[in-house]
C-alpha cells in the first residue's frame, strides 16, 4: 500500500481546538469521572500525537493509482489526516483534519463520508452516523457552510464505544478508514494509530466539519 508523503505541517496546527470548540474535554471528563470525585489526570488532548496522512481512493471499491503532486497534495486539493485516539472509560474519540493543500478554495457543508475496513481490507459492518448521538453527547455544530482557502483546515471528531477485539489478529478493529469530505467525493485511506476498536458495537459517530481556528 502506497502512502502519500506527509509534508504539510499545517495539518498539525490548532490541535487544541478540539478540547474547546467541540466540548470534547468536558465529555471525556464526564466519562472518566462521572461523580467528579478525587483528583484525576487530564486526558491527553486529541491530535497531540502523530498524525496519519492519507492516500486517495475513488467512491467505489477499486484501487486507483496514487495521484499526488510533488508536495504530497492529492489531485482533489485536500489532504486528510487523523490525530491520536483519546480514550476515557469505554468512549473513544479521534480528530480528523481536512486541509486545503491546493490552490483554490474548497467548500464543505455537512459530514464526512466514511467507510471502515479491517486488517484484510474487508469492509466492516459499521453504521456511520451523522452526529455523535446516541454514542455520546459531544457538541456537534451541525451542517453549515465552510469555505477553506488554501492552507486552511476543518475538523470532524469520530466517536465510538470500545468493543473487545482480537489483539493478536486485530479482528474487529478498523485498521483502514476511508474518508471523503462528502458523499460522492474521492475518499482517502488513513491508518489511525492504534486503529478503531469498534468490534461488534457497529456504530461510529461523526461531527460536522468545522473550521479550525488558530
Amino acid at each position: 500500500m502506497t502512502v502519500i508523503p506527509f509534508r504539510h505541517a499545517l495539518i498539525l496546527a490548532a490541535v487544541a481546538f478540539l478540547t474547546t470548540g467541540c466540548g470534547l474535554s468536558a465529555e471525556l471528563d464526564r466519562e472518566s469521572n462521572p461523580a467528579r470525585t478525587g483528583a484525576q489526570e487530564s486526558p491527553r488532548p486529541p491530535g497531540t500525537g502523530p498524525s496519519t496522512a492519507a492516500r486517495t481512493l475513488p467512491p467505489g471499491d477499486a484501487e486507483p493509482p496514487s495521484s499526488v503532486d510533488a508536495q504530497g497534495c492529492p489531485d482533489t486539493g485536500v489532504l486528510v489526516s487523523t490525530g491520536t485516539v483519546n480514550a476515557a472509560m469505554g468512549l473513544r474519540a479521534m480528530p480528523v483534519t481536512l486541509t486545503n493543500c491546493g490552490k483554490r478554495d474548497h467548500r464543505l457543508n455537512g459530514y464526512p463520508d466514511v467507510r471502515v475496513r479491517d486488517v484484510d481490507h474487508e469492509r466492516m459492518d459499521v453504521t456511520v452516523l451523522k452526529g455523535p448521538e446516541p454514542i455520546t453527547q459531544l457538541d456537534d455544530p451541525g451542517p453549515h457552510p465552510v469555505t477553506l482557502t488554501p492552507g486552511e483546515s476543518a475538523r470532524s471528531v469520530f466517536v465510538w464505544r470500545y468493543s473487545a477485539v482480537d489483539t493478536a489478529t486485530r479482528r474487529g478493529s478498523g485498521v483502514y478508514v476511508e474518508i471523503a469530505p462528502a458523499a460522492g467525493v474521492d475518499r482517502q485511506t488513513v491508518q489511525p494509530e492504534g486503529g478503531l476498536d469498534i468490534g461488534d458495537s457497529g456504530l461510529l459517530g461523526t461531527t460536522a466539519w468545522q473550521r479550525v481556528v488558530d
